[in-house]
């Protein structure tokens, strides 16, 4: 392929409800979509981060400058554009992962809907749905989390994942559990909230049957959260800490987690996500795949990933409707508590030309500049 045109599509959608976790509380998908033309076929892909960086290091305005000022030169002088050889162009800009996830995946989309081939067929995907689980942010009362954790599940999710900070950890997860029962596959997710100071009250969890507890801890510290799963019988699942498939090697030879939260985008994008999910199931670890509140743009290709055979716990790859009250594309609808692996060739999805319109506050070219 030859590398035309590269356009940034900046949107802000509003979320059905307030989404709160211990970093912070959003109201609004802000984010941008990044369209890439070729001379045999388009892709289209999602910035997965925030318009602040809290969650993580990168963000909206910060991910557009590494775009055009050092990624696009570096992928359009190649002599020839193929996904394989991105990384290697991108490998000396030091980090920016979800920079590099979002260029990786449009050109992966416009790649192989040029040989129409699924974004899932070429991963390896072995299922056509997958168990869809819900993250449930933290609320103002413990009747306001029964109440959402009760819909969730009429609606038909598998899973609950609460959110927990300190203060909202060990009342609202005996609550879930008093209410809903021990046969409710339950998880939690602090976002790096506590201390290894913590680890004893962090040990009150021990007593509801977790899934996991996912990332505690401070991010990068993998000795950190070894030591605390000695002290743990609930698995710890790392999440901001991995950042690649030797990040995950090393935090499983460790036994700084036993369960793994696969981010495409934190990664730097579904080749090395792959990568993490082929040395997680090696090692015979779980697998399952994040969620960042992603449109329909982001949400196709993580389905496809989760497909794979090592991703044997439900995901937050959840509906549209959790959301959004009208998605970017087609909506994804839960049926039977799974949702629908796209089979159209690349991730399977396009923006709605009369939706996109609705949602942009911005369109403008990254590439040729």
């Amino acid at each position: 392929m030859k590398l035309e045109r590269v356009e940034i599509v900046h949107v802000a959608i509003p979320l059905v409800t307030p989404f709160r976790t211990s970093f912070g509380t959003m109201t609004a998908k802000d984010t941008f979509l990044l369209r890439v033309v070729t001379d045999r076929a388009e892709g289209w892909s999602e910035f997965a981060a925030d318009p602040e960086p809290l969650y993580c290091s990168e963000f909206v305005a910060g991910a557009e400058i590494v775009l055009r000022d050092f990624l696009l030169p570096r992928v359009a002088a190649l002599p020839r554009l193929t996904t394989a050889a991105l990384a290697p162009a991108m490998a000396g800009i030091k980090g920016h992962e979800l920079a590099k996830a979002a260029l990786e995946t449009a050109v992966l989309d416009a790649e192989l809907r040029s040989y129409g081939m699924s974004l899932a067929a070429y991963l390896g995907a072995v299922r056509d749905r997958v168990p869809a689980g819900v993250s449930v942010g933290i609320k103002d009362s413990v009747p306001q989390l029964l109440d959402d954790v009760e819909r969730y599940l009429a609606e038909g999710y598998v899973r609950i994942k609460l959110k927990i900070e300190p203060g909202w950890d060990v009342e609202p997860v005996r609550a879930v559990r008093e209410r809903f029962g021990d046969g409710l596959p339950l998880q939690v997710d602090a976002n790096t909230a506590y201390t290894l100071a913590d680890a004893e009250h962090l040990r009150r969890l021990d007593a509801f049957g977790l899934l996991l507890i996912e990332e505690p801890l401070e991010e990068n510290n993998l000795h950190a959260h070894a030591l605390l799963q000695q002290r743990l019988t609930t698995p710890v699942c790392l999440d901001e800490s991995l950042h690649h498939a030797r990040d995950t090697a090393s935090a499983i030879a460790m036994d700084a987690c036993r369960v793994v939260n696969v981010k495409p985008a934190r990664v730097g994008g579904y080749l090395e996500a792959r990568r993490v999910h082929d040395v997680a199931h090696a090692h015979g670890v779980p697998v399952w795949c994040g969620g960042m509140l992603e449109t329909g743009v982001g949400r196709a290709p993580n389905l496809a990933l989760a497909a794979l055979p090592g991703f044997t716990l439900p995901g937050d790859t959840s509906a549209s409707s959790r959301y959004f009250a009208e998605d970017l594309t087609e909506p994804f609808v839960l049926r039977d508590g799974h949702l629908p692996v796209p089979t159209g060739p690349g991730i399977g999805v396009e923006p709605r030309p009369d939706v996109l319109r609705r949602f942009t506050r911005e369109r403008r070219d990254l590439y040729p500049v």
